[in-house]
């Protein structure tokens, strides 16, 4: 059971996992990859959990105005804000920002160039949750590219990460071209009001939960499946996978069964986790993976209010 177990104090981070790695605003920040490889072009990248799962569960934690440059992806990209303000910002020029808080949760979309940062005053993390197991490769902006390598660090033709103060392009590889304006033009773009479709704010939440019973209160935030029964999303898009949110004091779950690959993290609190023979307990940050077609019983102690994501395939 150890093996699907990911404690949060013992990942290591890729410290330079994208091209952009070297760029002020975004060289102080730190890539976790916990479920599968997510899109981290840095070869070297440490993964805590390697099995598929359908898809990519990773974080993010970085310094005062530092995060990622402006980029766009073909699968799904869902921020959960553990700690911190975090600005995001998105669309071709980055003009469209918003400031997102601790609890709340962005899903952007596909085919949209977006990028966020640490908008706080101290160091901030997130989670991030990546369609499929491949989730494909990042496209950026021609900026970021066109800046980066005068940094040293440039991707070749098959999207891998190359620093050229090391290193010499092979002889069967070229240099990445950046897009063209034409094709620049083919991405989307989303106004403030739209955004807002696929943004759950923390504050919110309570209004939206479902009883559990035995002191568990369930919120589903995308797709419509929890456990094989059907709930109501906040956020209607399809990901290709499910999250949901399980919020209690001191209630208690038993016999939750998955028959699809389905994750567990805590976003706040210790929860108790019994599967079989096995019991164990995830804190704040931790990550399991829980087996498949297996009883899983989950229960919290304590005084304050806790919340343990849930992410399963659809």
């Amino acid at each position: 059971m150890l093996e699907r177990i990911a404690k949060f104090h013992e990942l290591i981070p890729s410290k330079l996992p994208f091209v952009e790695g070297r760029l002020n605003g975004h060289k102080e920040r730190k890539n976790y990859s916990i479920v599968g490889p997510g899109v981290a072009e840095d070869s070297d990248q440490s993964i805590k959990i390697s099995s598929p799962h359908g898809y990519n569960l990773g974080a993010v934690s970085a310094n005062p105005k530092n995060g990622s440059g402006l980029h766009s992806h073909t699968t799904a990209e869902v921020f959960l804000i553990y700690s911190g303000k975090w600005r995001f910002y998105w669309g071709a020029d980055g003009k469209n920002e918003i400031v997102l808080s601790k609890g709340d949760i962005i899903s952007m979309p596909t085919n949209m160039f977006r990028g966020f940062e640490n908008a706080g005053d101290d160091e901030g993390l997130i989670f991030v949750v990546l369609g499929n197991d491949d989730p494909g490769i990042i496209t950026w902006v021609p900026k970021v590219l066109l800046s980066a390598k005068e940094t040293g660090l440039a991707l070749l033709d098959d999207n891998s990460l190359i620093d050229l103060t090391k290193n010499k392009i092979p002889h069967d590889k070229k240099l990445l071209k950046p897009i063209t304006d034409d094709q620049l033009k083919k991405f989307d773009n989303y106004n403030l009001n739209e955004i807002e479709n696929f943004i759950c704010r923390f504050k919110n939440q309570s209004k939206f939960e479902n009883d559990m019973k035995n002191g568990i209160k369930l919120i589903q935030i995308i797709g419509n499946q929890f456990c094989n029964k059907k709930y109501d999303p906040l956020i209607n898009q399809n990901t290709g996978f499910n999250l949901s949110i399980l919020k209690s004091k001191t209630g208690q779950i038993n016999d939750l069964i998955f028959d699809k690959p389905t994750i567990i993290f805590s976003q706040k609190g210790l929860w108790n986790i019994k599967i079989d023979k096995d019991e164990f307990k995830i804190k704040s940050k931790d990550t399991f993976s829980v087996p498949l077609n297996t009883k899983l019983n989950i229960s919290i102690e304590g005084l304050e209010e806790c919340y343990l994501n849930c992410v399963s395939q659809s």
